[in-house]
């Protein structure tokens, strides 16, 4: 008996809190007690209380909750519950990190971490027991694709478990922002509809609004051979370039290109030759859009690498030799300067391909919600390996079911544009525009939209339009008073869209393997260890270093020995989880089934924590800088690839290029995709506090530690560049998938 402390700590999420009354119990080893609170959970507040209790409960094991409500369930997020018992009794803390909704009890274990044991009686054992068969109810797999990895089974986001949610400030933020970027489309088509679109310099027409400092860079020099070459080693997309071990076969040399041959033999000798082969993209159905069929090329790009670090192209071929060309056109750099201009345009098309479909969608985002799905299914919140992976796996559920849903799905609303009711117009236009009768408003973009009918406003008014100063430095918000028309970005935009994403997925999906998710591994196997210029591949070892030594830290707390590894029979049903079913069979691409040691789980584990987390950082940032000026990526390609290279016109090169409408809506998508996020939460330093006890405390400061330390070198080394490399910075990394 004595006097027990409480603490309820609230999160601090808007609607956190809850009008409804909170009942508590605790439950000891020798009893359990109903605590008589008149409990009002406040957002972000931390409520005490202190209970004499005349019974001696043990030791604390449990916290149970129940929320009443009479005619609303307002629903409570709950942090934590810490009780200071008696005497010199430790304080015992019971994390809970989730919505407590309905009427029915919520038991809260105390939150030390525990492997699963044999014994029956435990009530831990049942309480896990229970959790997982729960679990699985809730988190069930669906195919979203035949041939791709299985989802959480969600027709939308509201079809999600509650804790799987965005918080309310993140899906604010996030829906808002949608609209905003529709909305600066909207305003760039007004601003570009009586101008021209025929030389390279109109898309400095479209180039305000929201960019970056590297993304003005990129602006002026995308022209350069160097950038282009720099952007296989440290852009958006750093995952296609391999040094090369021989010439590839697909590379046909006609006669008259023996000086040629001899050139990149010499390189291939001296270890600095280097290619990025797209043939994935070969065969894969093309787009049609509006009615004109779009086009894709499967690329191959040989690059010397200069003693100075510079990685140079030397010769392209648009497409692979096939039957009715045997020998494909060559580009080189000394061929006339649009001819070699529109080849490049067509690599970079290519690597945009590459880039959002199988290295950012499939290798991060879809392997991520494997790895969320089955943490949840199989793990229970009592197991060390859930504690140490449920940072990672915030938002990642509801951003790719969005994305599924919004993005690139048969009709969503990701780029929403505006046309009059009754005219069934399918995109914005001047007439269409002076028509319905907008309002503006001179705001930032983070302001709330407005929706305000208002009067006819004369055709004259919108030819001022082009001239007004704070175009160039705000958002003009216009708010139609109409219903909208929806499309989604793979069908109006990219050429790999209307079903050539998903076959792409589906090869990409083959050649998946464990390795190609393993930095030490991948990049061994590029043959790009120890390029001084290679600043991703630097970052990415250094990062996986740090985040092997955390996790090796928290398993060697648990795992004292290989055959505890082995003997973990949740740990075990975990792995098979996302090896066999989530990720379909994927043993015969190295990943385990099993696992028999410390160091195969710890491989694992790492390769899980940077794919949520660094590996997302890497190939997600990088689109606001390296897209945001759409002729260095184009998003689609709208005529055939040049065959020959005297033809090449500057009409050629912009015919090729994406129109307006098309370059509007990618500048809006990589801006909306590629910006810091509000809520974003640096790699490692979640504030939830799964674990108790000061030796996972320990582990992860010297994370937090190491990370500081990898920053600063970071931080040294970038401002001796003259193209800094940021996306790998600790600060820079979000702690799981979130967009």
């Amino acid at each position: 008996m004595g006097c027990y402390r409480i603490r309820v700590a609230t999160g601090a999420w808007l609607f956190s809190g809850s009008h409804n009354r909170v009942q508590l119990w605790l439950i000891g080893a020798r009893g359990e007690a109903e605590l008589e609170l008149q409990l009002r959970p406040v957002r972000g507040e931390e409520e005490e209380f202190d209970r004499d209790i005349a019974e001696d409960l043990g030791l604390l094991q449990f916290v149970k909750l129940r929320k009443h409500h009479r005619l609303v369930d307002d629903a409570w997020f709950c942090d934590r519950i810490t009780v200071q018992g008696p005497g010199a009794c430790a304080e015992a803390t019971f994390p809970c990190y989730c919505w407590v909704q309905g009427e029915d009890t919520l038991s809260l274990p105390e939150g030390t971490a525990r492997l699963p044991g044999d014994n029956a009686l435990d009530v831990f054992q049942k309480h896990r027991e229970k959790e997982l068969k729960d679990r699985q109810q809730i988190y069930c797999w669906a195919t979203w694709k035949e041939g791709l990895p299985l989802t959480i089974a969600a027709d939308s986001k509201d079809d999600l478990p509650p804790n799987m949610r965005f918080h309310e400030e993140k899906r604010l933020d996030f829906e808002w922002t949608l609209k905003a970027g529709a909305l600066e489309m909207v305003l760039k088509r007004v601003y570009t509809f009586l101008s021209s679109w025929n030389c390279l310099e109109d898309f400095d027409q479209i180039f305000w609004g929201q960019k970056s400092t590297l993304a003005e860079k990129v602006h002026q020099c995308w022209q350069d051979d160097e950038l282009f070459g720099y952007q296989f080693l440290n852009g958006a997309n750093p995952m296609l370039l391999r040094r090369s071990t021989s010439l590839p076969s697909r590379l046909v040399l006609p006669s008259g290109m023996e000086e040629l041959r001899t050139q990149l033999e010499r390189e291939l000798q001296n270890g600095s030759l280097f290619e990025a082969d797209f043939i994935l993209l070969d065969g894969i159905p093309t787009n049609v859009i509006q009615g004109e069929k779009q086009y894709l090329a499967a690329p191959l790009v040989m690059l010397k690498m200069e003693p100075s670090g510079k990685l140079l192209p030397m010769v392209i071929q648009i497409q692979p030799p096939n039957p009715s060309s045997p020998t494909p056109t060559l580009f080189l750099p000394s061929d006339p300067p649009l001819a070699w201009l529109l080849a490049k345009s067509w690599v970079r098309n290519s690597d945009f391909q590459l880039h959002q479909l199988q290295y950012h969608l499939l290798n991060t985002h879809l392997v991520a919600e494997v790895i969320a799905v089955a943490t949840m299914r199989c793990l229970p919140g009592l197991h060390p390996i859930f504690k140490l992976l449920i940072p990672h796996i915030r938002y990642t559920m509801e951003i790719n079911t969005r994305a599924r849903t919004q993005l690139i799905s048969d009709g969503g609303i990701f780029d929403k544009v505006r046309r009059v009711q009754g005219m069934g117009l399918p995109h914005p236009s001047l007439h269409e525009l002076t028509l319905s009768g907008y309002k503006t408003h001179q705001v930032g973009m983070s302001s709330l939209l407005t929706c305000e009918p208002i009067h006819f406003i004369p055709m004259s008014s919108y030819l001022e339009i082009p001239h007004l100063p704070f175009f160039m430095e705000d958002v003009m918000v216009l708010q139609p008073c109409f219903p909208s028309k929806t499309c989604h970005l793979l069908s109006q935009a990219v050429s790999t869209g209307g079903g050539g994403h998903v076959q792409l997925l589906r090869c990409a999906t083959a050649q998946l393997t464990y390795c190609s998710l393993c930095p030490p591994d991948d990049l061994a196997d590029r043959g790009l260890l120890g390029l001084p210029s290679a600043l991703y591949a630097h970052d990415a070892l250094r990062l996986w270093e740090i985040i092997a030594r955390y996790v090796k830290g928290i398993v060697h707390l648990f795992y004292q020995r290989d055959d505890v590894v082995s003997g973990d029979p949740e740990l075990q049903a975990w792995c098979r989880e996302i090896t066999e079913v989530g990720l379909c069979q994927a043993q015969d691409r190295g990943f385990p089934v099993s696992f028999q040691s410390q160091g195969q789980l710890c491989h694992f584990l790492t390769m899980c924590i940077f794919t949520c987390t660094a590996q997302h950082a890497a190939i997600n940032q990088g689109q606001l800088d390296w897209y945001a000026w759409v002729p260095n990526a184009p998003c689609t390609m709208r005529m055939p690839p040049p065959t020959t290279k005297e033809d090449v016109t500057m009409a050629t090169v912009m015919g090729s290029l994406p129109d307006v409408r098309q370059a509007c809506l990618q500048m809006t998508i990589t801006w909306h995709l590629g910006r810091r996020q509000p809520d974003m939460v640096p790699l490692g330093h979640h504030k939830e506090k799964y674990f108790s006890g000061p030796k996972p405390k320990a582990v992860l400061n010297q994370f937090q530690t190491d990370l500081e330390n990898l920053e600063k070198e970071i931080t040294a080394r970038n401002e001796q560049l003259d193209l800094p490399y940021e996306y790998l910075k600790p600060s820079c990394i979000e702690n799981s998938v979130t967009i």
